[in-house]
């Protein structure tokens, strides 16, 4: 069963709708690669897909433990490489200032953000350099 559909709208523009709730995602190329810059490019959802299954994850784990994950934040830095041209690294740090968790439900957060599925199913020389501050 189709659950996207994507169209090129011309100028390296591209849009993506989900079926079900008919939300949009715009990718525009990234003006080191002769777009416009103007929207995520497609090496940035991935990160941005790495960061929401992590954190997704990490939410579901909260919810059996219960645990208020609320506030879990993250900085994303996406590294490519040139020849040939993909991501090299994806760097993560999720903080909370205020997570109320035992030492063993915190290593258990990790672990899940580290087991996502978009984390398995990414190439292994992407590296992956995950921090947590909490």
């Amino acid at each position: 069963m189709v659950t996207m559909t994507g169209i090129y709208l011309g100028e390296l523009r591209t849009e993506a709708t989900h079926l079900k709730s008919g939300n949009k995602i715009i990718t525009d190329a990234p003006p080191d690669n002769n777009g416009k810059g103007e929207a995520f490019s497609p090496t940035d959802l991935t990160c941005a897909s790495l960061n929401s299954c992590m954190m997704t994850l990490m939410g579901m784990l909260a919810q059996r433990e219960g645990i208020n994950l609320t506030g879990l934040r993250s900085e994303i830095v996406k590294i490519m490489a040139a020849n040939p041209r993909k991501i090299a690294e994806i760097r993560i740090v999720f903080t909370h200032d205020h997570l109320n968790a035992s030492e063993v439900q915190k290593e258990k957060l990790k672990r899940a953000a580290l087991t996502c599925p978009v984390a398995l199913s990414l190439n292994e020389s992407v590296q992956q350099s995950v921090e947590f501050k909490f």
